[in-house]
């Protein structure tokens, strides 16, 4: 099915973002695992994952539009080098999604694209969970301290 040109280039932007995010939060989790902050980690590596099934469903409808998904560009990847930085570079890469998301979803509908809209819908509800999540992470550390945090976010090793 021929698709609108940009729409494919909406949806080829938000393919690069949840690109760049899979490489981010995967990084992040290996970073943390590395630190002991093991229950973080899990978190993280399934933000990865979750990013990941986005542009499954996002190269799928490309390719649906007859077009091609761009797996050559990547968007610049943040990478914090504290707890508090990571989640600030989480959260701006979910915040520029948002924006995004939203202002496809409206070229999509003026465009009568009602599929691609309510794909852009789904990942925008993902999107706003994760960035209430990582909101609420960070006013954990502004009220407890990075160290009070951390402790919460570690796995003793079963024995």
């Amino acid at each position: 099915m021929q698709g609108d040109p940009e729409v494919i280039e909406y949806l080829n932007e938000q393919l690069t973002a949840e690109l760049t995010a899979i490489n981010q939060y995967f990084l992040h989790s290996k970073m943390q695992e590395n630190m002991g902050w093991t229950k973080l980690a899990k978190y993280t590596r399934h933000e990865s994952f979750d990013e990941m099934k986005h542009a499954e469903v996002l190269t799928d409808r490309i390719l649906f539009l007859d077009g091609l998904p761009n797996y050559q560009r990547l968007f610049h990847v943040r990478i914090g080098q504290t707890i508090t930085e990571m989640f600030q570079a989480d959260r701006e890469v979910e915040v520029e999604a948002i924006d995004r998301l939203r202002r496809g979803i409206e070229i999509m509908r003026a465009k009568g694209d009602i599929t691609s809209a309510n794909i852009f819908e789904s990942i925008l509800a993902d999107e706003e969970h994760h960035i209430d999540y990582l909101d609420t992470q960070l006013d954990l550390i502004e009220k407890l301290g990075e160290p009070l945090y951390i402790a919460q976010v570690i796995e003793q090793p079963e024995g």
